[in-house]
């Protein structure tokens, strides 16, 4: 008698190649918003107007402030690694002449990551946040619609941030990346 030894069925982890190839040949929907998180295709939730709003709001704040020291990309891709390349609501990059057309931006351009969550909270404080921990990058704002405060997350480890903290709303946030800038987020919420 032999014996078979069984193996547990395997997942296939889509890469960024593949996950863009599915986009061209059109097996993806491009009425459906999603992003590649470690791999998987993940339907992402709908914008309302409160999260919609936040993010153009945001996005003025930080064009004003930072005007064209840095690139400033709202709901674009970000490939973190071969099997993540999620969409945050808005990314400070590091200049580029170009402006990231020649080829996405990679985790290494990414000088800070804002997260608007309303609906999505879960999702983006318990996958999104660490997936950007784990790759490096070294600085992201949670703007959390619910509570109505912004949660700032520092110095990435393959645990998570080592470093978080609540932002006091009265004050100016400013960026690790840019510490002459000041972001002035107390209208936020109103």
């Amino acid at each position: 008698m032999s014996s078979i030894v069984s193996m547990p069925p395997r997942k296939h982890r889509l890469s960024v190649a593949d996950y863009h190839c599915m986009g061209e040949i059109g097996i993806l929907d491009p009425n459906v918003h999603c992003e590649l998180i470690e791999g998987e295709i993940i339907d992402t939730s709908p914008i309302g107007s409160v999260h919609a709003g936040t993010v153009t709001m945001l996005g003025r704040l930080f064009n004003r402030v930072v005007g064209d020291m840095v690139v400033i990309a709202l709901q674009s891709p970000v490939v973190l690694n071969e099997h993540s390349e999620p969409e945050p609501d808005i990314v400070l990059l590091k200049s580029r002449a170009d402006f990231y057309k020649s080829a996405d931006p990679h985790a290494e351009d990414v000088l800070l990551i804002v997260e608007v969550a309303d609906t999505s909270l879960r999702y983006d404080r318990d996958t999104k946040i660490p997936l950007y921990a784990r790759n490096g990058i070294s600085e992201v704002w949670l703007v959390d619609l619910q509570s109505l405060r912004v949660e700032v997350f520092q110095e990435p480890a393959a645990e998570g941030y080592a470093k978080i903290r609540v932002h006091d709303p009265a004050k100016p946030l400013t960026p690790a990346a840019l510490p002459e800038t000041a972001i002035d987020v107390s209208d936020l919420f109103a």
